[in-house]
This record gives C-alpha cells, sequence and structure tokens, in this order.
C-alpha cells in the first residue's frame, strides 16, 4: 500500500455522520476486527454479530476518541475486544432451566449485569492500554500490535518488517514485560 489508512480522520468523519468513513473503516479493518474477536469467543456467527456491534459503537462514539489518550487504530479495536470479552462474560452467565414453571426463574439470582462502574473500569484499562502502547518504541509497539491484533507469527512480523526472527522475538517479550509493568 502506498499510503496508510488515516483511522483518527476517518473516525472524525464518522463523528460529524459521514457514512462513508464507517463503510471505509469496515472495508480496511473489517477483516482484521472479525479475525480478532473469533479468537476471543471462538465462534465464527457471535464474531459476526460483535464486529457487527463493534461498527454500530463505533459509529456512535466516535466522537468520544480522543487522540490525545492513543491512537484512533487502537480505540477501534479496543470497542470490539470489550464487546467481544462482554458476549464471554454474558455466556458464561447463561443458565438453562429444567422447569417451565415461571415461579423458579429468579432472574435477579441468576443473571448479573456488568455494572457501569465495571464498564467505566474496561474504558479506563483500555485507554491505560493505549497509553503504555504508545511508550513503546514505534517498531516494538508496531510488532505487538502486529502480533495481538493483527494475528501474525513472529515469522510474517519478521517479514514484514523486515527485522530478523530473533530481533522480533525479543522486542515483543521485553514489550510484554514493558507493558504489564505499565499497567500494573
Amino acid at each position: 500500500m502506498s499510503s496508510e489508512f488515516d483511522h483518527a480522520a476517518a473516525l472524525a468523519n464518522c463523528a460529524r455522520g459521514e457514512h462513508d468513513a464507517l463503510h471505509q473503516l469496515y472495508v480496511h479493518e473489517g477483516a482484521r476486527l472479525l479475525g480478532v474477536v473469533i479468537r476471543i469467543v471462538k465462534d465464527r456467527g457471535m464474531a459476526e454479530d460483535i464486529v457487527h456491534d463493534a461498527c454500530l459503537n463505533i459509529w456512535q462514539r466516535a466522537d468520544s476518541f480522543d487522540p490525545t489518550k492513543g491512537s484512533a487504530r487502537t480505540w477501534i479495536f479496543s470497542v470490539a475486544r470489550h464487546l467481544a470479552l462482554n458476549a464471554i462474560r454474558y455466556r458464561d452467565r447463561e443458565v438453562t432451566f429444567d422447569s417451565h414453571d415461571p415461579a423458579e426463574l429468579d432472574l435477579d439470582e441468576h443473571f448479573q449485569h456488568t455494572s457501569v462502574a465495571d464498564e467505566a473500569f474496561d474504558w479506563q484499562t483500555g485507554q491505560r492500554m493505549d497509553s503504555c502502547l504508545e511508550a513503546l518504541e514505534p517498531e516494538r509497539r508496531n510488532c505487538v500490535l502486529h502480533a495481538y491484533v493483527d494475528g501474525l507469527s513472529h515469522a510474517e512480523i519478521a517479514a514484514h518488517t523486515g527485522a530478523p526472527l530473533g530481533t522480533v522475538k525479543a522486542w515483543i517479550k521485553r514489550s510484554l514485560l514493558r507493558l504489564r509493568e505499565c499497567m500494573a
């Protein structure tokens, strides 16, 4: 590709109500978003629904993106990742009932929904992760993003970046340690 896709500009255009901007975001990142979500939820149909919901959230919340807190691309992927993680939480809480007696269905006891405080914690954690990623050297940050967002292997990252395989492995390992320290 001769020019990089401008995620921040696309989000700004979404915030202004330009439908084509969301379409361009989806064309550019849809397959990668789906790949990330499938790895989290392990179900393609569910992942497709989550990516659809993520696109709606991105569209509706594009004006809340703050470029001083992280990159637009990271923000986009964090929206999809949080929806996928929430879907897993809700799926793991599903309860099946053997009885059809409505009196036995005490929903308050069986279903617990994520509170506003939990959602705020998830958002703050994502913002902290953005800051920690931004603190990494660009080539190391890109290696981490290629591995964990794009799903590339170490060998694929080495081929993509032109860096030796051992260097890529060391960069990712050290970067993950720095991210863990930063997030603590």
